[in-house]
């Protein structure tokens, strides 16, 4: 079942790209998906395609027998019994079939208190097709019949080809629910059993197949394989999985069969919350946002204010009531605030759909908007900056020792161990291709270390008290060395057999090589970068000058890290917190942006603006970059979609008439829907623009 979302509070309509209005008396938690597209019945794309068609159909005849083809060609269409009712048949046709759509949409506005776009077009639409039909039951010759026509079939054709850019830009959504099978094999005692993925709980077992799709979050309890998972993660490459491995629903297995225990399923799992916080984020609305959806109501006022004053302008000129309704028409129709309505919220929710595609969540599009301004990155250093786990950083060999001796010696006898620090020799041993002695008598010594037989001999791997204990000698030469590594607040194991030193092994918590990347592109973008960590002095000055930092707090209590952004913003700086969301929260929050690494905590959820689902710090350059792009985009939309109001509402009103330029309806429409569309192609340019250079082969 792909997982139902709910938008916060009024948002768009994901077919056509309007406000969608609040339906009266029902509250907004209890709308489902169902209720919002009731709200704006009729907006489909084949429907309004299907409707321009008809409207061009009917359009066609009602030209020929208008008094164009006379003027123009010198030609008169033959008349016939009753063609001087044929306009008003098929003009009638057009207004309440085609044109319904509008006038429906112009009722829920009203009936919103919410008036726009839909209410300006049906009172122009009205206005034409009232004053024809008065002047044609009354024996007139002058209908506005061709002009409705026209004005119904463009503003059709118009909107169909702004909801195709605009549902270009709502994929997100339904891209990742695509992600999901709509059926799971479930393994039944001896056999197996295809269900749809409604039917399917929690501890039921799955089995996907090479080249499948993981119905559900779960955890592997048989099989090997990799499992592609760029479509939800971003990550290019293969991730190994084997019996105890996490999966995610949607990612796709690769060469070998998974049995896989389902551990969440529904709106529980990660797929569903990535897909709620991008509904979230589409939903919320930016400053500029909010600024142009103002902008717009404010524009429909003076529209129809306007148009009042247009209309009773030429009458008092006595042009005539045909040519003062006319330019009423114009007028309402001209100022038509679609462009500016759709300008920022078209962009904002592009924006949104490149940041999920390159794993970056936006929770708020405030965060987005705020990350522009940044003028310092302060990261918290463990699982941010490091790993936050212990690795091998050096090993110093004693006299008549190599490295690799060492190394081989501590693994072997911390290959039985669960201890982190042992962990940490053996891997690094494996990494580096050693193979491990056998060994035999393996004894923990508490708070000191280990030791076991290996090759004949008794060898110890363990602190300085250990060394002291033995009364080891540790030679001056070899004594510096390790007390340089110790001032940096690595942890030094030492490596002793038959009553030598073979030599001692740094460790520490391991500096994450994405992050020296991350921290260039920040300096790259002029943006500083602080680091803040629990940690001593040591430690934290030593992880300074390895990745080369502005600045950094150490000893930070968990409590005390919001203080700390606090005295940065004192200073005049826009800060962007990153951390795991769990002891960084209060930071997050305090933060001019929070980023929270990883998407898994409901912390990280609830306290940042925007959430990493790759846990790379490199992409925090991304949201910058994303948000300078975004901020350029809504500026040039507004800007477009603003100045053609403010130079085209006069030219309808009919101020250059003097000079011989008229503004028809009809052509009013045009340039209306092709405002319209240029800034549905200026926002859609913003796919073009990567965020970054290709990375290990991933797309940027």
């Amino acid at each position: 079942m792909h997982p139902e979302i709910r938008q916060a509070g009024p948002g768009r309509c994901p077919l056509c790209g309007m406000a969608l209005v609040p339906l009266q008396g029902k509250h907004p938690s209890r709308l489902g998906k169902r209720a919002e597209y009731d709200k704006h019945a009729g907006h489909k794309t084949s429907s309004f395609l299907a409707k321009f068609w008809v409207a061009l159909a009917l359009t066609i005849p009602i030209l020929v027998y208008s008094e164009l083809p006379e003027k123009l060609l010198g030609f008169e269409a033959p008349a016939f019994p009753g063609s001087g009712y044929l306009s008003l048949v098929l003009g009638s046709g057009i207004y309440f079939y085609c044109g319904w759509v509008f006038l429906a949409g112009a009722w829920r506005e009203l009936r919103a208190r919410l008036p726009g776009m839909m209410t300006l077009i049906a009172l122009a639409i009205t206005a034409a097709y009232s004053f024809s039909v008065f002047v044609t039951l009354t024996g007139g010759e002058h209908t506005l019949f061709w002009e409705l026509g026209t004005l119904i079939t463009i503003m059709l054709l118009g909107h169909w080809i702004e909801m195709r850019a605009v549902q270009g830009a709502q994929g997100a959504l339904r891209d990742l629910a695509k992600l999901l099978p709509d059926q799971a094999e479930v393994i039944r005692g001896e056999k197996t059993e295809i269900i749809p993925l409604t039917e399917l709980k929690e501890r039921d077992v799955v089995l996907v197949k090479p080249g499948g799709k993981v119905p559900a979050d779960g955890r592997i309890v048989e099989g090997r394989s990799e499992l592609n998972e760029s479509l939800i993660t971003g990550e290019s490459k293969p991730v190994p999985k084997t019996t105890g491995g996490e999966v995610i629903a949607g990612s796709i297995n690769g060469d070998g069969a998974l049995k896989i225990e389902v551990t969440k399923i529904g709106e529980a799992t990660f797929l569903a919350g990535v897909m709620r916080l991008v509904a979230e984020a589409q939903a919320s609305k930016s400053r500029l946002q909010v600024l142009s959806d103002k902008a717009a109501f404010y524009l429909t006022v003076v529209a129809v204010l306007a148009g009042g004053i247009t209309f009773s302008a030429w009458l008092l000129s006595r042009a005539g009531f045909a040519v003062a309704t006319e330019r009423l028409v114009a007028v309402l129709v001209i100022a038509c605030p679609h462009a500016l309505g759709l300008a920022i919220p078209l962009v904002a929710s592009i924006s949104t759909a490149m940041a999920a595609r390159n794993g970056l969540l936006v929770r708020q599009r405030l965060a987005l908007e705020a990350a522009r301004k940044i003028n310092v990155v302060l990261f918290d250093k463990t699982g941010t900056l490091t790993k936050g786990a212990f690795g091998v950083d050096s090993v110093v060999p004693n006299a008549n020792y190599t490295r690799e001796r060492v190394l081989q010696m501590a693994a072997s006898v911390n290959s039985v161990s669960e201890h982190p620090l042992a962990k940490a020799m053996v891997e690094e041993a494996q990494r580096e291709g050693l193979s491990l002695f056998a060994v035999k008598d393996f004894e923990r010594l508490p708070g000191k270390g280990a030791k076991a037989e290996v090759e004949g001999r008794e060898v110890r791997v363990g602190s300085e008290a250990l060394l002291n204990e033995m009364g080891v000698p540790n030679p001056p030469e070899h004594q510096s060395r390790i007390a340089r590594l110790s001032e940096q607040g690595k942890t030094i194991i030492h490596v002793m057999a038959a009553g030598q030193l073979l030599g001692s092994i740094a460790l520490a918590d391991v500096i994450r090589e994405e992050s020296r990347e991350a921290i260039r592109s920040l300096k790259k973008l002029g943006v500083k970068v602080a680091m803040i960590t629990g940690d001593s002095e040591d430690v934290a000055s030593w992880v300074s000058r390895e990745l080369g930092l502005d600045e950094y707090f150490a000893k930070v209590l968990p409590q005390e890290k919001a203080e700390k952004v606090r005295a940065l913003q004192k200073k005049g700086l826009k800060v962007a917190m990153v951390g795991d969301g769990i002891n960084d929260a209060p930071a997050l929050t305090q933060a001019d942006l929070g980023i929270a690494i990883g998407a898994g905590t409901n912390v990280a959820i609830e306290s940042a603006g925007i959430i990493l689902v790759k846990s790379d710090p490199r992409d925090i350059p991304k949201v910058i970059k994303l948000s300078q792009l975004t901020y350029a985009k809504m500026m040039q939309n507004l800007f477009w979609a603003s100045g053609y109001n403010l130079v085209a509402l006069p030219i309808a009103a009919g101020a250059l008439a003097s000079r011989g330029i008229i503004l028809q309806p009809a052509v009013a429409a045009i340039f209306m829907s092709l405002s319209t569309v240029i800034v549905a192609v200026n926002a859609l340019l913003l796919r073009q623009r990567g965020l970054e250079k290709k990375r290990n082969g991933a797309p940027g």
